[in-house]
């Protein structure tokens, strides 16, 4: 049972975290996965959109350190997408939520025990929400 309870905390703390300050309602859009998209800030920037969700985080069961796929607007392997920070921020002033899109259309994802779930969980936490990291794979932006 303590399994089945992580992983809704696990969704309401990155929903609650990231989403600070927005309205609800309105459009969303999924970003990361075409190369000719533009950037976070133009998508933000065209006033369509209340939500932004980053796509995706595709790595991150059974033990596997999570990693962030954002195709070819960044490399979380060598320089990070820490670049994307400033675009982030600018998003999230204009009140749109910015939101890290976990899993994906492909594939087979399952966390395999509740310790499984819990270092998720603490992964996610200390390297895109509140939490303290030496490595921060968006930069300062949350």
């Amino acid at each position: 049972m303590a399994f089945q309870l992580v992983v809704p905390s696990i969704a309401a703390l990155v929903f609650c975290t990231l989403a600070q300050g927005s309205d609800a309602g309105g459009m969303e859009i999924y970003w990361g996965q075409n190369g000719n998209e533009g950037t976070i800030a133009e998508t933000c920037a065209t006033g369509n959109y209340d939500t932004v969700h980053l796509a995706i985080l595709p790595t991150f069961d059974n033990g596997r350190t999570p990693t962030i796929n954002l195709v070819s607007h960044c490399n979380p392997y060598s320089s990070g997408c820490t670049s994307l920070s400033s675009d982030i921020k600018s998003c999230q002033a204009k009140r749109i939520k910015v939101m890290l899109s976990i899993g994906g259309g492909a594939g087979s994802y399952s966390l395999a025990s509740a310790d499984d779930a819990r270092q998720v969980a603490t992964y996610l936490w200390n390297n895109f929400l509140g939490g303290h990291s030496s490595s921060h794979p968006l930069g300062a932006a949350f």
